[in-house]
């Protein structure tokens, strides 16, 4: 396990590139104005769906609820022909059981989100418990969130080990980590948020929770991809991107797509390397793919709600 005590190995977070807010702001809104059009458009959108971690994280969550929603995951719509399926299935560790189960065979992840989501205040020990309970249940992906009290406080390393801890505490599986990028206040904060998650062995980075506001933003998620542009010229280790909450329409996921492939290029146009955490996402998707393929829009009452 890497520990930030190490100082000699590791850079000093504090001096973490500083963010044009003007300029990212700019260059997020620039993608917006890309026009895509007929076959580009259907592929853009059959790319958006697999990339897609479908989510259920309420106290009121059941095993009925659970297999429903793996099912739709491996199975988007009955009367869509050749659809892929979900990237993942998100859930509490107490449901993983359950979700691998119904998985079995499909290729669809399952995810869990663990270190006392959403908040994190927990001590590091119930953290680590929590994380390998999801993991011994057959969690493939851990949802991690950072001690963002500790981070505003300054204290940089503490956030780095307990982050390297959980990554240890995961084993083989792929580690995510959520910034919650809305209780972080600045683009130069998410920014050095980004850079202590990836040094500290995360998989992926992730803005959000989805339980508070604002979550995904494209200038957040700009400031979070460039980060990771960075991380790989200088590191060669490619990193993965997930925003999460907020993204509802499939003209923004676009969007988002333009921005991924403008800014670290076409490997990162899978969902090995990019998702979206936004389960109301997929049925806006489906009638825009029923769209695309019939010419006809389909009544939101023709999809399930999750």
């Amino acid at each position: 396990m890497a520990l930030a005590s190490n100082l000699n190995l590791l850079p000093d977070f504090r001096l973490s590139p500083r963010i044009d807010q003007v300029g990212v702001e700019e260059r997020a809104a620039r993608f917006t104005t890309r026009s895509i059009k007929a076959d580009s458009k259907l592929n853009g959108l059959l790319l958006v769906l697999n990339m897609i971690d479908l989510t259920t994280l309420e106290g009121k969550d059941t095993p009925g609820k659970v297999k429903q929603l793996c099912y739709k995951g491996m199975h988007p719509h009955d009367a869509i022909p050749g659809l892929p399926s979900v990237a993942a299935i998100c859930v509490y560790p107490s449901m993983v059981k359950i979700a691998k189960k119904a998985l079995e065979g499909s290729g669809v992840k399952v995810a869990a989100v663990a270190t006392a989501f959403p908040s994190g205040q927990a001590p590091r020990d119930v953290k680590i418990r929590d994380t390998k309970f999801a993991v011994s249940e057959g969690a493939d992906e851990i949802d991690m969130v950072i001690s963002r009290g500790k981070f505003h406080e300054g204290e940089y390393n503490f956030v780095f080990d307990e982050i390297a801890a959980i990554k240890e505490a995961c084993g083989n599986a792929r580690l995510k980590v959520i910034l919650e990028t809305g209780e972080l206040g600045t683009y130069d904060k998410v920014r050095r948020a980004s850079d202590i998650a990836m040094h500290a062995g995360a998989d992926f980075i992730k803005t959000s929770t989805g339980k508070i506001q604002p979550a995904a933003t494209m200038p957040v998620t700009l400031v979070m991809l460039e980060a990771i542009r960075d991380f790989y010229y200088k590191t060669g280790k490619m990193i993965g991107m997930k925003p999460a909450g907020g993204i509802s329409k499939s003209k923004l996921a676009l969007h988002y797509l333009v921005m991924v492939k403008e800014t670290l290029g076409n490997d990162w146009l899978n969902n090995e390397w990019f998702r979206f955490g936004a389960s109301s996402l997929a049925n806006d998707v489906l009638m825009q793919i029923a769209k695309e393929k019939t010419g006809l829009y389909q009544s939101a009452n023709y999809f399930s709600v999750d």
